[in-house]
């Protein structure tokens, strides 16, 4: 896997950082960040290939931060990641564009065999 920019987006502070250094461990760059309205901010600032999202952050809810992100970089890759996901959260991330839906506790090999999967889509 080539290196790339991932932005992790989760409030749990500790988790977010364990999975920004399990992945930059495989060579990755990550920044990380704990709520709705920086990610956005973030992704209109700079580009990332790559976002991993938490569903519930304390301040927006997970669909409408992924809303606004592809509203400004549509091509952008966003994977879901939650404890507390239903099945409707999932189909609502799906329609508006997340391209996988994961839970926690995270399996970290499936984690990086999606990403594998979607860098090998990207032209």
């Amino acid at each position: 896997m080539k290196q790339f920019d991932i932005l992790i987006v989760d409030d749990e502070r500790r988790y977010a950082d364990m999975l920004a250094r399990r992945l930059k461990l495989r060579g990755m760059v990550c920044k990380v960040c704990y709520d709705g309205q920086t990610a956005i901010d973030c992704v209109k600032q700079d580009f990332y290939p790559m976002v991993i999202l938490d569903l519930r952050l304390p301040d927006l809810y997970g669909t409408e931060v992924l809303k606004r992100m592809k509203t400004c970089r549509p091509e952008i890759a966003v994977i879901i990641l939650t404890g507390h996901g239903t099945e409707m959260d999932r189909e609502q991330c799906m329609e508006v564009g997340a391209h996988a839906f994961m839970n926690k506790p995270l399996d970290i090999d499936r984690l990086l065999a999606i990403m594998d999967r979607l860098e090998e889509q990207t032209p």
